[in-house]
């Protein structure tokens, strides 16, 4: 699948992105924020397409004028998420290379995913969750329409060993139709 909006398209990941996502992803900034260790090398990129990137609604990020991935956008579904445990129901995550923020490119791809999680996949609900001081992803989930469910005050970060706060969000279609439909 492939989706595209007026600036970019977001399409299944390649074993021909390590380069790219390691461009982005070796960024302390990006990262250990989302819960992940900055990436070493080349081969951990590729390793990351061939092992984790490889969900079914998972999608590279790239402006519409150059095949290049410059961030991942992804619909986790039941069994590949701990938030949730519907089969009408999933998880949205994502990031973005940092010379790319503050362009509005991560609230336009979440808006086509919402959208494509509702309309095609039959989803009545999205949640979405950010880590304490991650300031950017919950600016970018309420600027989209999510709504505060809970916090969790002891959150597991198994990739960088750590326990953390978490802010769990959510957004059902009813909330999206009247938000993006009905406007």
């Amino acid at each position: 699948m492939i989706l595209k909006t007026d600036r970019l398209v977001l399409r299944p990941w390649k074993e021909t992105d390590a380069d790219s996502l390691f461009e982005y992803a070796k960024d302390p900034d990006i990262g250990p924020i989302a819960g992940w260790a900055p990436h070493k090398n080349v081969d951990e990129s590729r390793n990351v397409i061939k092992t984790i990137f490889t969900g079914v609604e998972c999608y590279a990020i790239c402006k519409k004028d150059c095949d290049i991935a410059i961030g991942a956008i992804e619909l986790m579904m039941n069994g590949h998420s701990n938030i949730i445990h519907r089969d009408d129901e999933c998880e949205l995550g994502f990031w973005l290379g940092k010379p790319f923020w503050g362009r509005g490119y991560v609230s336009e791809a979440v808006i086509k995913l919402i959208c494509h999680g509702f309309e095609d996949l039959g989803m009545e609900t999205i949640w979405c969750a950010y880590y304490d001081g991650n300031s950017k992803s919950k600016r970018v989930q309420e600027k989209v329409g999510f709504i505060y469910h809970h916090t969790c005050p002891e959150v597991p970060v198994p990739l960088l060993n750590e326990i953390r706060i978490g802010h769990i969000n959510y957004m059902t279609k009813e909330q999206w139709y009247k938000k993006y439909k009905l406007s």
